[in-house]
């Protein structure tokens, strides 16, 4: 067999085994279930963890204080008698303070984080769809 013959024939093969594949998510209104898109976005349930974290946020800095008071004038009381307890117990205060600042601040940037998600995915799917629109590929597809 010389080169063209097989050339036509390993072109011919080809072309009878060439299919079209369009990714897509499905068509069920659910958008989930077997397979289906690499991301889900679900508005409903971001919007409710962003809103829980803003609650343990604000309650946290609040309820995550109440003690600070009380904790400083037993330790002060301890020390002035003479106890080592009382810096020990300071330094615990000073430690609990530090950790609900730090979880005070990870509970707002999960609650703007995720607010800023919603915005900007927003955003991008009406510039998605805007710039879609106005190309020459949605006149074929319709």
């Amino acid at each position: 067999m010389s080169f063209d013959e097989e050339w036509s024939a390993a072109r011919a093969s080809a072309s009878a085994n060439v299919t079209m594949r369009l990714n897509q998510v499905p068509t069920d209104p659910g958008g989930g279930g077997s397979g289906g898109g690499d991301l889900e976005l679900n508005q409903d349930h971001i919007g409710a963890i962003g809103s829980e974290a803003y609650k343990l946020h604000t309650r946290l800095q609040t309820d995550g204080k109440h003690a600070a008071t009380a904790t400083a004038e037993a330790a002060g009381a301890l020390t002035k008698e003479g106890f080592a307890s009382g810096a020990a117990l300071l330094k615990v205060s000073s430690a609990w303070e530090s950790q609900v600042k730090t979880l005070v601040a990870a509970c707002a940037n999960i609650s703007n984080g995720l607010n800023y998600s919603l915005s900007s995915h927003a955003k991008d799917e009406q510039q998605l769809h805007a710039d879609f629109t106005a190309s020459a590929i949605d006149k074929y597809l319709k």
